[in-house]
């Protein structure tokens, strides 16, 4: 199948109309499906209807807008709701199955069939939820070729139901068009989404695709897109290595939360998530069955001169995932930005997990000049929520150890740094592994670079073998001498 050809990337780029899109789409003879649309009216196939020549496209349109229609044409959900993934999908390969059933191959060899659906809620009348959805295409792009799937999970952002619902039609019409022409460019699809759009109107924080013609495509790497085109603020990554949605992961849990580079995650990451935890679980108003732990990179420790390293992240993320680890890509800088993502999700009790030169550095000005109450406004964010920070010791090059009772902060902190400590706010992880102290992720780094021997007894188990396995970090195996 053909593909467009936009000019240039700029944001002043020509790019086509939203009409110019459904068009090419409804004058493509080939091409032909079905839109089902529930929870925001039908705006995406209204595009199509405008834009003349759509009875070349459309199939069939509809809304099952009555929940007990809906159950009966897509089947019940165990958990009995309708804003789901699992409801997406199940309408996808719903009407994809019923195309293939009632369009005859034999008289339509060329036709490549389709099924665009999505599933949302917008805002409520008290405007509380802004609201979300799942929106998704299956597709194919040969007739005799497998279906291709593209699923994404959408936040919004506007105040106004009207103008969500337009907006999900500008989405649906630019998924739509990209999936047919901007399939062999999966990163400059995924920015055209936002053609005709703008950022404060609609989050997109998740995305998957499938299927042949994306065999190739990681979807770790296609959410580090999201969050580095300002998409969305985080990403999820699940210990198998797949996306998951944040809000589906956190919604409710007691969270525990570990910032680092972890390039590599070292023995050090290790012992602090696990002595942490321990004494999170014990903590009044932490369920063990509800507690979720992250283990969080910020895009900042992602940037390698000026521009994000990807086949770095991937290397991190992927040694997080094989120890069984959930991996969240943020945006914030801050801990009290980090701290406040969470909150939407949930209102239970919060730990951080850090090591000592990271509260230090919480408590040093500079960081929040952008705020208008400086940093009492970051401290009143980070810690009037229900959090505890759990602080691991350092060891100092005279062999001193740091700890929460003898860190140096600036003078000028010294009082406010006193009221958190001495009100609980942040507790020493005191039952930790003194012989690893002296293991630092940036020496493991150099060491590996270099070929210096003994950086693996500095590691997990298992972390050294999938280093050397795929090459990670620089590494390379010695030439076997004959």
């Amino acid at each position: 199948m053909e593909e467009i050809t936009y000019k240039g990337d700029s944001k002043f780029e020509n790019i086509p109309s939203l009409k110019d899109k459904a068009l090419r789409i409804n004058l493509n003879k080939d091409i032909y499906g079905t839109f089902a649309e529930i929870g925001a009216g039908q705006e995406t196939v209204r595009q199509f209807f405008r834009a003349g020549g759509a009875s070349g496209t459309i199939a069939k349109t509809m809304s099952a807008y009555d929940k007990d229609f809906s159950d009966a044409i897509y089947g019940i959900e165990d958990d009995r709701r309708y804003v789901t993934e699992a409801r997406l999908r199940k309408m996808l390969n719903h009407e994809v199955n019923l195309i293939e059933q009632r369009i005859v191959r034999e008289k339509h060899p060329n036709k490549i069939f389709f099924a665009y659906a999505n599933t949302v809620a917008t805002i409520d009348f008290a405007k509380k939820y802004k609201g979300h959805g799942w929106v998704g295409i299956k597709y194919q792009v040969a007739p005799d070729q497998e279906y291709n799937d593209i699923v994404l999970h959408i936040r919004f952002k506007e105040n106004d139901a009207r103008l969500q619902q337009e907006t999900l039609g500008k989405l649906g019409t630019n998924l739509i068009y990209g999936a047919f022409y901007k399939y062999n460019q999966p990163r400059k699809l995924l920015r055209y989404l936002y053609d005709h759009l703008d950022k404060d109107q609609l989050e997109i924080d998740t995305i998957n695709f499938s299927g042949p013609v994306y065999k190739n495509i990681d979807n770790r790497l296609m959410s580090l897109q999201l969050v580095k085109n300002g998409m969305t603020d985080a990403v999820m990554f699940a210990p198998d290595g797949n996306n998951v949605l944040p809000a589906a992961v956190l919604y409710k849990k007691n969270i525990l939360a570990l910032r680092g580079s972890f390039r590599p995650v070292t023995k050090v990451n290790m012992d602090m998530f696990e002595k942490s935890y321990e004494m999170f679980i014990k903590e009044n108003k932490v369920s063990k069955d509800k507690t979720q732990v992250i283990f969080e990179i910020t895009l900042s420790n992602l940037r390698a001169e000026g521009e994000i390293d990807e086949q770095d992240f991937m290397d991190r993320a992927r040694l997080l995932c094989s120890l069984g680890q959930t991996v969240l890509i943020s945006n914030f800088q801050e801990y009290y930005k980090l701290v406040e993502y969470f909150s939407q999700y949930t209102k239970s009790r919060m730990g951080l997990a850090m090591g000592v030169n990271n509260l230090v550095d919480i408590f040093d000005e500079k960081y929040y000049r952008h705020l208008s109450g400086g940093i009492l406004e970051a401290f009143g964010k980070l810690f009037y929520k229900d959090l505890r920070v759990y602080l691991y010791p350092m060891e100092n090059s005279d062999g001193t150890v740091t700890t929460s009772e003898n860190l140096k902060v600036h003078p000028r902190m010294k009082e406010l740094y006193k009221f958190f400590k001495y009100n609980g706010k942040v507790v020493d992880i005191t039952d930790y592994d003194s012989t690893i102290l002296r293991i630092f992720s940036r020496e493991v780094l150099k060491m590996i670079a270099e070929g210096t021997e003994g950086w693996e007894k500095m590691l997990p188990e298992g972390v050294s073998k999938l280093i050397k396995e795929k090459s990670l970090f620089g590494y390379e195996a010695e030439e076997v001498m004959h």
